[in-house]
């Protein structure tokens, strides 16, 4: 396990350090280029290095929109991994987690984009200074080439008071730009937690911007706004001779006029392979569209959580995984994500959607939530599945302890964990796994209701099997009210639990988590333990905390590694 653990950190770090290290590369050798090629020495005078730094983030900027799609064909590499035995086990898993520095490269191109921008506003205002009464020598030489039908210009601002504004809004370059940084500014506010939890159509349909942020990005070289002498030029006029002889160009053979050409856009090169995933992935996710899902049960709990059994051909999960769910009656765009409740072992797949936004509360209005508990599944409306997708907690049954830590919704992954624990004991299968402690803090109590009866069930067959020390659970609730207080007052000498029915008795509060770690470690010294956990930030930062506290420095002591479970 440490060995796995190590491994996953270790290509994890070296993917983030390799991308560093490319962006680093490609910088330099970018600037360093512009800053010494011959055909760019006359560029250099009107620009100076803001033109080493527009073009060095340029290239930057492109290799990380080739990456920022990579991520986006997921289900191109889920179906390679599917269908090829050499993505199994441990290297499945580490390539669903890898695929996750979305966010990291977006930053890189947020960075390079406001260096390029900033470096093309210096340019444009290089390009006017340059046709002031204030030039002189070679600067004003180069800036006035162009005013003859044989002469090709350098300077595409060709008057003093030129707006440089006007430049912006009537060149390609210009208006490309703008369209980019535009589609990207949308992309990034609307991506943040907040937009997302607020208002996740929002994201949805802003994301998809990115198609015209892309298409943008392919043409925004067209224009050839900066532009170098041209090969043939350069045979005729030599520069390193001629740049000291320009009143002469036009008179003298030996330095004819310089011919200047812009360069060829190559944004669309960077960007043309991930495109072509991209589109296979479209194909890819429209064909999983077309294929059919039965709802064979659906079921209305009253906590506000509606419960749907399906199946679908050839669907193959692991414990922790979830699927993406669209529903064409509600949006033919929006797929959302929903963690898996049910186990392998069983013949249907599952999923428990609690209401928390408009498109939660339109399928379940669709599905007749809070009313009839069951229906027929021709009378429901149609739904898509896609996936499953891998995460961190199907490396549960990976250590020899395991710490299952969910709040509220967030206890949907470890249902599935849970039932495929029952199963495997069901079956005499031998588990490297030897202890779970499983901890759920919620603050309705109707929440306990669908999953109370899991829990049950584990418990009676733990025991039915002399294994009741295998699952320790710890059921915490945070809210209640004066009625219930004196409800469960009443009753806390009976034998099960007045809200779960469960023999284990509920905790009222929150858990001190200090005291739960402290103790772990003293019942398991030399053992490596995987935390995982599914809810808030805040709950996250803190089992973060505790678990680099409890840590031994030993090798040999005891290890908590951690784990989040997001999409």
């Amino acid at each position: 396990v440490m060995a796995f653990w190590i491994l996953n950190e270790s290509l994890s770090i070296l993917l983030g350090l390799s991308w560093l290290g490319v962006n680093l590369y490609l910088f330099i050798d970018t600037f360093s280029w512009y800053e010494e090629e011959e055909s760019f020495l006359y560029t250099r005078v009107i620009l100076g290095s803001t033109l080493a730094w527009a073009r060095a983030s340029a290239v930057c900027l492109n290799f990380n929109c080739m990456l920022i799609l990579l991520p986006i064909s997921r289900n191109l590499i889920s179906f390679m991994r599917g269908t090829s035995t050499c993505c199994r086990g441990p290297w499945r898993r580490q390539l669903d987690k890898n695929l996750k520095f979305h966010k990291l490269v977006a930053y890189g191109i947020a960075i390079n984009a406001t260096i390029h921008i900033v470096a093309h506003l210096c340019n444009l205002e290089h390009y006017r200074r340059s046709q002031s009464t204030e030039a002189e020598g070679l600067l004003a030489a180069l800036a006035k080439l162009g005013k003859t039908p044989n002469e090709s210009y350098l300077n595409p601002i060709r008057t003093f008071h030129t707006n440089t504004i006007t430049v912006l809004l009537t060149t390609i370059a210009g208006v490309t730009g703008l369209i980019i940084s535009l589609a990207f500014i949308l992309i990034m506010t609307s991506s943040t937690e907040f937009i997302r939890q607020v208002s996740y159509e929002l994201f949805w349909y802003t994301h998809h911007v990115f198609i015209i942020f892309f298409i943008s990005l392919a043409i925004h070289g067209a224009g050839r706004i900066v532009r170098g002498q041209t090969p043939e030029s350069q045979l005729l006029h030599n520069v390193t001779f001629c740049k000291d002889h320009y009143a002469q160009w036009q008179a003298a053979a030996q330095c004819p006029t310089p011919q200047f050409s812009g360069k060829e856009p190559s944004a669309w090169k960077w960007v043309l392979g991930p495109v072509v995933l991209y589109t296979c992935e479209r194909i890819i996710r429209f064909w999983r569209f077309r294929q059919e899902v039965v709802i064979t049960k659906v079921v209305s709990h009253p906590s506000g959580v509606l419960e749907l059994h399906m199946k679908k051909r050839n669907f193959k999960m692991a414990p922790g995984q979830y699927v993406l769910i669209q529903c064409p009656s509600i949006s033919w765009l929006e797929w959302h994500p929903f963690t898996l409740t049910s186990a392998p072992q069983e013949n249907f797949f599952s999923v428990h959607i609690r209401v928390a936004g408009d498109w939660t509360e339109a399928l379940c209005k669709a599905f007749g939530a809070g009313g009839q508990a069951r229906k027929e599944s021709w009378s429901l409306p149609r739904l898509a599945v896609d996936g499953p997708f891998g995460t961190a907690l199907t490396d549960v049954f990976h250590y020899p302890v395991s710490v299952c830590v969910a709040a509220g919704i967030g206890v949907t992954p470890f249902a599935s964990l849970l039932k495929s624990i029952w199963y495997k004991c069901e079956s005499h299968t031998q588990l490297k796994l030897s202890k779970v402690y499983f901890y759920w803090i919620c603050r309705d109590p109707r929440a306990f209701e669908w999953f109370a009866d899991l829990l049950l069930s584990l418990e009676t067959l733990m025991s039915e099997r002399g294994k009741a020390h295998f699952l320790s659970y710890h059921i915490f609730l945070t809210n209640w009210d004066e009625n219930q207080a004196v409800h469960i007052a009443l009753h806390w000498d009976a034998n099960t639990d007045v809200i779960t029915g469960l023999k284990q008795k509920t905790f009222y509060g929150r858990p001190d988590w200090n005291h739960e770690f402290r103790q772990m470690a003293y019942t398991h010294p030399s053992s490596n333990i995987g935390v995982f956990f599914c809810g808030p930030k805040a709950l996250s930062k803190t089992l973060q905390r505790m678990c680099r506290l409890y840590s031994s420095a030993d090798p040999r002591g005891v290890h908590f590694y951690y784990h989040k479970e997001s999409f």
